[in-house]
């Protein structure tokens, strides 16, 4: 992970150790083969001048793709483009599973139709769509025109694994209930289609249509570049076979010369900070915190500077030289076989039993989302 601190405002520089520097995934570029790949964007016809404001707003959309661009990739540890300005793009998965990218305006829910699509799966927050200035109302107010497809929202928060791994069993839920009543071609999206949208077509094809995770990855890779995270398809998947039980950390920062300390990461993604409290007869800053088990990296804030705490666990640096703080967060009480269960599931090769997955496809069907 990295500390994007100021999300889709300006690049990050702060690394981890899972930051890589694979060959960039410019979907503008994919075109025709195997990936079967689909750009739709507006062409004007030969001789057509282009405004001023139609020049400005390209120049504006541009600049705000690049600013996305950068911060994905710093988020995703991955090297990845997306342009917004080039239109919807896609990719078909199976022949009634698409993933892509968001969709810009009503007319896109039309070329939607004619490709078979009966059910749209959006899984943008808000503010995704306005920094891109996309007028959800209008697209889902075209759709209920038609009754041979729907438009669905799931929300996930963009570059944030944690609350992908809380969120998916209610997205995947959503999903799954949709797909046996509406049938025919279903297309998911988030914003650049390389993040969330992948991830939750893999979970479904892992927990629904009975691909190991590793299969359905391979299989997703070779259709559409993109990068989904695994870890958080993984630790939902133990999460909802064994539970999903959180213990209480204490992060602290001994220094009583400063005027403030917050922490970024752990699980509020890098785009938010958490401030921590003084403790005046201890001369230092604590923050007390549940978390579910799993993995953590954070940094500290300290009078606006990022910073690693010499007194805790810190990564191994990245290419970059970058290092964060981390933590191991445990349950009390796991039994012998829950532990040999999520070590199983969140192995390098996981794979569902067929009781493992009926149980999983049952919870799914009983789910009720309270949060959405």
């Amino acid at each position: 992970m990295n500390c994007l601190q100021n999300l889709l405002k300006e690049p990050p520089i702060v690394g981890s150790r899972s930051m890589r520097r694979p060959s960039p995934l410019n979907l503008a570029m994919v075109r025709g083969g195997s990936r079967r790949s689909n750009t739709v964007k507006t062409m004007q016809p030969p001789g057509a001048s282009t405004s001023g404001a139609e020049s400005s707003a390209l120049e504006v959309g541009t600049e705000k793709s690049e600013v996305y661009s950068t911060n994905m990739t710093h988020a995703m540890g991955a090297a990845l483009t997306y342009r917004h300005e080039l239109g919807m793009n896609y990719n078909f998965i199976r022949p009634d599973l698409i993933v892509g990218s968001c969709l810009q305006s009503p007319l896109d829910v039309d070329k939607l139709r004619k490709i078979g699509v009966k059910t749209i799966f959006c899984l943008q927050q808000d503010s995704d769509l306005e920094y891109f200035g996309v007028d959800i109302c209008a697209i889902q107010d075209y759709s209920l025109k038609f009754e041979d497809i729907e438009h669905c929202r799931a929300e996930i928060r963009d570059f944030d694994a944690f609350d992908l791994r809380l969120r998916l069993p209610a997205v995947v839920s959503k999903l799954h209930k949709l797909v046996n009543c509406n049938g025919g071609v279903t297309y998911i999206h988030c914003t650049a289609g390389l993040g969330r949208a992948p991830a939750v077509a893999l979970a479904y094809m892992f927990w629904i249509l009975g691909y190991s995770l590793n299969e359905g990855h391979q299989l997703l890779q070779s259709k559409r570049a993109c990068f989904p995270k695994l870890e958080a398809i993984k630790l939902a998947t133990a999460d909802i076979l064994t539970g999903l039980s959180k213990n209480t950390i204490t992060l602290k920062w001994e220094d009583d010369s400063c005027s403030s300390v917050e922490i970024s990461g752990v699980d509020i993604g890098w785009g938010q900070r958490i401030p921590l409290t003084y403790d005046k007869e201890k001369g230092a800053w604590f923050l007390e915190k549940e978390l579910p088990e799993g993995r953590y990296e954070y940094k500290y804030i300290v009078d606006g500077k990022w910073l690693c705490n010499e007194h805790e666990n810190i990564t191994k640096p990245n290419a970059d030289g970058h290092v964060n703080n981390y933590i191991q967060v445990s349950r009390d009480g796991t039994s012998d076989e829950e532990k040999e269960l999520r070590e199983r599931l969140t192995g390098p090769d996981p794979n569902l039993r067929d009781e493992e997955r009926l149980m999983i496809r049952e919870y799914l069907e009983q789910y009720v989302d309270a949060e959405h």
